[in-house]
């Protein structure tokens, strides 16, 4: 099978099936920032994706549609990530089978949705309208960490932007080959899938507000039209 229909077989249905047994793969307790010397990285980065008029989110515009986007796991560069997962699961506790992409060689790797974000922050000039949700790593993943994308409008100015925020650090990996080439190009890939995907969801919010018609998952074939894999690929928007 091509590398590049891996997520639509029947192997990779059945191993996402297996994740809802996995635990996350680390103890660190929710709301405790992780420690450096610990090999912890934390990260955040943020993407101006669009402005709409201040106030609340216009219904069906950028903040709407960034957030389908977000929801629909269509911001990831496909060059480097992709996920399979059920549609049809509530987002909080949704099980995704992540694939990871690197120089021809793939990598599958379990993800557990554990929090999701549905709120107003700050007041007056400093008020702002989020949607968001976040993941754990579960055993197995090359990493251990957890990762949250947040949609933000600041409500004054309409500003709408993403922000990925989040730990990790390198999870124990048996094969020695593959432990070498992640720890010199792990941190390397992981900072590149934040830029690429960042700027991919401000080009296809952007292209959406435009009129461009949206970009969804595809649902395996032969299957139940739930089961679905994402980010699809998006030459026409100028991205892939």
């Amino acid at each position: 099978m091509a590398r590049e229909w891996r997520l639509h077989s029947a192997e990779a249905a059945a191993k996402l099936l297996s994740l809802r047994d996995l635990p996350v793969n680390y103890s660190l307790p929710p709301g405790r920032t992780p420690a450096p010397e610990q090999g912890w990285h934390v990260d955040a980065l943020r993407q101006w994706v669009a402005r709409e008029p201040p106030g609340d989110p216009v219904p069906g515009g950028a903040w709407d549609i960034a957030c389908g986007l977000v929801r629909d796991y269509q911001f990831p560069a496909p060059g480097i990530l992709g996920g399979l997962y059920r549609r049809d699961d509530e987002l909080l506790g949704r099980n995704m089978l992540l694939e990871g992409r690197f120089c021809g060689l793939r990598f599958d790797m379990g993800v557990r949705v554990t929090s999701v974000t549905d709120e107003v922050r700050g007041e007056g000039e400093a008020a702002q309208r989020v949607w968001g949700w976040g993941y754990r790593t579960l055993l197995g993943h090359l990493e251990e960490g957890e990762l949250t994308y947040e949609v933000i409008k600041h409500l004054t100015s309409g500003d709408v932007e993403f922000r990925i925020s989040g730990y990790s650090r390198r999870a124990p990996i048996p094969n020695p080959l593959v432990r070498v080439g992640f720890m010199v190009f792990g941190r390397m890939t992981q900072r590149r899938f934040y830029r690429h995907s960042a700027e991919r969801l401000r080009v296809l919010t952007q292209a959406e507000v435009r009129g461009a018609p949206p970009v969804r998952p595809h649902p395996v074939p032969g299957g139940d039209g739930n089961l679905v894999v994402a980010p699809s690929r998006s030459r026409a928007y100028g991205v892939l």
